[in-house]
């Protein structure tokens, strides 16, 4: 199942180490088969607030993600990014194309029933 790497980065600086960093990473994503799927454009907010700009990596799966993310690959080119801009960053499992949040919902109220017995 598809994993993600997710960024929020906030006050971001454009630093002569962020322009390296961008031109190092796609190398480091290869092995893993990782690919951008969001890479900071403007987000158009409909709820809430939003500072910064959001970065979303798709890999096959957790593994993978896990795996690129440990890489001393990334590992070395990673405080490049992070001296300089300010972020959380979070692996995380999709769902499949068959996910129902209605199944979810009463699979949630099956626990809390069996946990108040």
């Amino acid at each position: 199942m598809s994993a993600y790497g997710f960024a929020h980065l906030r006050n971001r600086r454009h630093h002569p180490d962020i322009l390296e960093y961008l031109e190092r990473i796609q190398a480091t994503l290869d092995p893993f088969h990782g690919r951008f799927v969001i890479h900071g454009p403007p987000a158009e907010v409909v709820e809430g607030s939003w500072p910064g700009s959001m970065v979303l990596i798709e890999f096959p799966d957790l593994a993978e993600a896990r795996a690129w993310y440990e890489s001393p690959a990334y590992q070395e080119i990673l405080t490049l990014r992070s001296d300089h801009i300010e972020g959380d960053v979070v692996l995380v499992e999709g769902v499949g194309p068959d996910y129902d949040p209605g199944v979810r919902a009463a699979k949630l109220r099956a626990e809390a029933v069996r946990r108040r017995r």
